[in-house]
């Protein structure tokens, strides 16, 4: 079997060479680095073998998409999927071939962990992201690709753990990568989805169509319509909400008998009031009661 694999992949040149969309690549390496792929993998070879049209595809498309297989890169990998073999391209892969077109200068995608900090500053501003990076940090709750283009502006998009999730029910990858590798699945998912929004490139666009082809197209859900009353009159609940629970707080400070409940009370008073005026009487209070307890 290893021979006759052997023998099919290098019978691939002469499609290969003709498509080819970066010069960078070479037949003679993704000759090498897609025989190693099919020796390294039994099921792989397999599927090659038994669907050597499906093999010959994702080898071509490869040079359509202008990406290596090269395993060190973990740009691009030949995956068996449905009993056939498709061209898997990773996060990384995409955000690469954004920069090398130059659709984009850098781009970053991370995924959003309930312990994190995370604050959304605008499709047009890099979000302000901290975590511990050696501790625990909890579960995923989203995730976000920053890029920059190259008129010097940042583009981010933004997707919430149920948004990531519905991509996964629809992916014909939901019983194979989303199972193993659920985090590079999802980042992925994320950075596929911000590039809808940047500088088109054929070769960009050529391997969002692979990955389209081999894992399902997700239709993003249309959001329902709210009507104008009824959103002012949550917003407005939700205002009055926001007012009882700061003056519950702002009592608690009052009621504090030692320094450590005054700055529970007043860290949270504090940060739900950010950019109302009502932050100011939340500090006049804190000052008070700092003075009744005599701290400094």
């Amino acid at each position: 079997m290893t021979q006759s694999i052997v023998e099919f992949v290098k019978q691939q040149e002469v499609l290969f060479v003709p498509a080819l969309t970066d010069q960078k690549i070479t037949w003679a390496k993704e000759c090498q680095f897609a025989i190693q792929a099919f020796q390294k993998s039994e099921k792989l070879a397999q599927a090659a073998l038994g669907n050597p049209v499906s093999a010959q595809n994702a080898i071509i498309n490869v040079a359509a998409v202008g990406i290596t297989l090269n395993p060190a890169s973990k740009l691009a990998y030949l995956v068996p999927r449905d009993g056939g073999v498709c061209l898997d391209i990773s996060y990384m892969g995409l955000l690469h071939l954004a920069q090398s077109t130059g659709s984009i200068l850098w781009g970053q995608c991370k995924l959003v962990h309930a312990s994190d900090t995370y604050e959304s500053n605008g499709l047009d501003t890099a979000p302000t992201h901290k975590y511990n990076a050696f501790g625990e940090r909890g579960v995923v709750v989203g995730g976000y690709c920053t890029v920059k283009t190259p008129g010097g502006d940042y583009l981010t998009e933004e997707m919430s753990f149920a948004e990531i999730k519905a991509t996964e029910a629809t992916s014909k990858a939901k019983n194979g990568p989303w199972k193993h590798f659920w985090e590079e699945m999802a980042r992925k998912t994320i950075v596929k989805r911000a590039s809808k929004y940047w500088p088109r490139a054929e070769r960009l666009d050529n391997a969002i169509h692979t990955i389209n082809e081999e894992e399902g197209v997700f239709t993003e859900p249309v959001m329902p319509h709210t009507e104008e009353k009824e959103i002012q009159s949550q917003e407005q609940a939700r205002l009055e909400a926001l007012q009882q629970r700061v003056s519950d707080l702002c009592d608690q400070m009052a009621a504090a008998e030692a320094e450590a409940e005054l700055k529970t009370s007043f860290a949270e008073a504090f940060k739900s009031t950010a950019g109302m005026p009502l932050q100011k009487t939340v500090q006049a209070i804190y000052v008070e009661n700092k003075a009744r307890l005599g701290v400094e």
